[in-house]
This record gives C-alpha cells, sequence and structure tokens, in this order.
C-alpha cells in the first residue's frame, strides 16, 4: 500500500513538473514558517518515499499535501488511513470509563436528506431505517443537520459505567445540549422527567440528576443502579458540560448481579 502511495505521490509531481530540487525548497520554506525542521524532505527521502514505499512523518506528509496542492486527509487514505472510519472505530473500542466524544466530521461528510414528500422517511414517526439504508448504501448524516452543531455535543457512556441504569446504560451514546447547564432542582413530575446533566469531575465523567444546595452538587442516579451519590464543591470542583437531550442505547445489555456496595446503602 506504501509503495502505491508512493508512487501516486510521483505522479502527481510529474504532473507538475516539479524536479525533487523544487520539492526540497519549497518543504525548507514550509519548516521555516512552522518553524520545525521535521517538515523538510530532503532529496534522498523523496525518493525513498517515491520508489521504495517509505512511510513518511506526517510533517512531511503535511509538506507534500501542500506543495502538490493535495488533500492532506486524501493523501492519508492512500496510506490506508481512512478518517471516515473514525467513529466506528472510536465506539467499537471497550473504554470503561465514559468520555465525550469531540471528534469532528469533515465538512460536507453528508447526503442531502430525501424529502419527506417521497414517502421514504418522516422525521416525525418511528422509522425502519434499515429498509432504507439498503437502497442508500450509506447513512444519510444530514438526518443530523436538524441539531445545532454549535451547542451540542454527543458523549460515550462506559461500558462499567452504570450510575444511570436502566435509564442510560452502559455503552449509550448521548447528544449533550451546552445551551442547559443551570441546575433544575424541582419542577418535574416523575424521574423519567427530571433532567440528567453531563458533567466533568475531579476523576472523569458522569451521567446524572443533579441538585444544588449552598455551594454543594449533589449528583446521583435511580436507586436502583447502586452507584452511590456524588458531593462536590460547585462552582469549582465539578463542571457541568450540559443536559442530556437525546440517549442511543442497546436494550439487550443486562446488568450483572451483584451485591450493593456498604457505600451504595448509606
Amino acid at each position: 500500500m506504501s509503495l502505491e502511495a508512493g508512487r501516486s505521490l510521483r505522479r502527481v509531481r510529474e504532473q507538475l513538473k516539479l524536479r525533487y530540487r523544487d520539492v526540497e525548497e519549497s518543504s525548507q520554506l514550509i519548516a521555516k514558517r512552522h518553524a520545525n525542521s521535521e517538515f523538510t524532505i530532503g532529496l534522498s527521502r523523496l525518493a525513498d518515499i517515491e520508489n521504495r514505499g517509505t512511510v513518511p512523518s506526517i510533517y512531511r506528509l503535511y509538506s507534500l499535501s501542500a506543495i502538490y496542492g493535495l488533500d492532506f486527509q486524501e493523501v492519508m487514505r492512500w496510506y490506508g488511513v481512512n478518517f471516515d472510519l473514525f467513529p466506528q472505530d472510536l465506539a467499537a473500542l471497550n473504554i470503561p470509563s465514559s468520555r465525550p466524544l469531540n471528534h469532528q466530521p469533515a465538512a460536507g461528510a453528508y447526503v442531502q436528506l430525501p424529502s419527506t414528500s417521497d414517502g421514504m422517511i418522516d422525521i416525525k414517526k418511528t422509522s425502519f431505517l434499515s429498509r432504507h439504508l439498503k437502497s442508500w448504501g450509506k447513512f444519510p448524516l444530514s438526518l443530523v443537520k436538524a441539531l445545532n452543531p454549535e451547542c451540542q455535543r454527543y458523549a460515550l457512556i462506559g461500558l462499567e459505567d452504570w450510575s444511570m441504569y436502566p435509564m442510560i446504560a452502559p455503552g449509550s451514546f448521548v447528544q449533550i445540549d451546552e445551551t442547559k447547564r443551570r441546575v433544575s432542582n424541582s419542577g418535574w413530575p416523575d424521574d423519567h422527567s427530571r433532567p440528567i446533566y453531563f458533567i466533568e469531575h475531579r476523576n472523569g465523567f458522569r451521567c446524572g440528576w443533579c441538585s444544588e444546595r449552598r455551594g454543594l452538587l449533589i449528583v446521583q442516579g435511580p436507586s436502583s443502579c447502586q452507584v452511590p451519590a456524588e458531593v462536590f464543591q460547585f462552582p469549582g470542583e465539578v463542571e457541568i458540560i450540559g443536559q442530556v437531550v437525546a440517549v442511543a442505547m442497546r436494550l439487550d445489555r443486562e446488568r450483572p448481579h451483584r451485591k450493593r456496595s456498604s457505600a451504595a446503602l448509606k
């Protein structure tokens, strides 16, 4: 793969009628702009990249992309690094702790959603998306165009994070509205209507119901989750990232049977 990628870079260079010396001198200018000699591509190194399949460093790959006018991510794909697969790889990892997902898809990485007038999808109703995926090939990412990326983020609940179970199961994806950070201490008719917040504290992240009392933030989950409540100085020890406004989770995950901890019984 790296040999074919090198050949592709050579073809582009030859099409541009650039000599090895031209590339070296251009890379030296880039290195000077960034005050980093790693961006420099020497004559022998360029020859190895093109003819021997030597994999360039990210700095030299950046320089080659800039000199040849190529899209950096496209050149990375030549070397087998496909950024389109990043979200799937991110979701497939069995990381036990909850964490925010900060990956931002590339601009234009969506397909125009067909008009609902054609009868394919009515986003107001439940739809069996698999039936449409067979005909479209790829998931229409423009389904998320109704969201506001300026104030909404996403997080993955860790596979060992049972703090909001069964309302939010481990391994779930949650959507967070960053504009909703003010804690509501009352006003909901039942637990299912009570706001759930995604917070960052000194040891990581957690989802939970929150209540604020005299400079303290109490974070807790359903009594059935058997995870003890946590109390933080607020503000100071904890940051409320936002309110959880949507959840995507599996329904076949069962919590392992275990005894309540002594902390949970307090």
